[in-house]
């Protein structure tokens, strides 16, 4: 799970910490969740221990794990990694000290671009300032529909090279927004077994106004009970857009 990944927008993924709890509707159907069950039933070490049973689950309580920390550092060739593909680096649990060291490790490895996404979008404006926001490290939250929006805000005041929202799984209309300060766009549709559909006019608004606004958008997927049910495709086009800056790596 740390050296390939089959997510479109990404190269690999990296979990120093793994684990986390249920805070708004996107979780309802959380892929990492499931995953999590499965890997403990599997003996896999960094899945036995337990969630709160309300917003966690089997295998899914948070866990810090000092010994992936150097992972990124026995990368010979420069990728494009998702930090945390099963947990939320700024959750609560995890100490700020080992934020930190996280941070420490993708500013000592240049070579590698770093995409953090989390829903605690507050903890993370509470924290940014003490941290160091190296160029190769960009910075999202997910924002599943309009209600979430106060997380883009609190983004904004964050000083990563490159800001970015996903909206995924795409629950209601989100659009129009701010988005001041905003660089990249990532939508998709929510996968599984009872994944709530998207609307195309959701999807739609969001990508005429990343183009108003010159804003790069990528449309990942419709979504349904697996990820590549209802394919990528756009109005006859699949959009594949990254932010076009210098942090930029394997991907561009």
């Amino acid at each position: 799970m740390a050296d390939k990944s089959s997510i479109e927008w990404t190269e690999a993924t990296w979990n120093p910490t793994t684990g986390c709890d249920r805070i708004s509707r996107g979780c309802d159907h959380c892929y990492a969740l499931t995953l999590a069950k499965r890997l403990k039933a599997m003996g896999s070490a960094k899945y036995q221990t337990d969630g709160d049973a309300r917003t966690s689950g089997p295998g899914f309580g948070v866990v810090v794990h000092p010994n992936e920390l150097t992972l990124p550092l026995r990368w010979r060739e420069p990728r494009v990694v998702f930090v945390n593909s099963m947990s939320d680096l700024f959750h609560a649990k995890v100490p700020f000290d080992f934020v930190k060291q996280v941070f420490e490790v993708m500013a000592a490895t240049p070579q590698h671009t770093y995409q953090v996404l989390t829903k605690r979008a507050s903890r993370l404006a509470k924290l940014a300032p003490r941290l160091t926001w190296p160029s190769n490290v960009w910075m999202g939250v997910s924002v599943e529909d309009a209600s979430e929006g106060d997380r883009i805000d609190h983004l904004r005041t964050v000083p990563a090279a490159v800001r970015f929202i996903s909206a995924e799984p795409l629950l209601g209309p989100v659009a129009p927004l701010d988005l001041t300060g905003i660089h990249w766009l990532i939508a998709g549709g929510e996968s599984g077994v009872g994944a709530r559909p998207a609307d195309p006019a959701w999807v739609r608004d969001l990508r005429d106004q990343c183009q108003t606004d010159g804003v790069a958008f990528f449309f990942k997927q419709w979504g349904g009970r697996t990820p590549k049910a209802g394919g990528r495709d756009l109005d006859g086009k699949t959009w594949d857009e990254m932010p076009d800056i210098p942090a930029m790596s394997a991907l561009g």
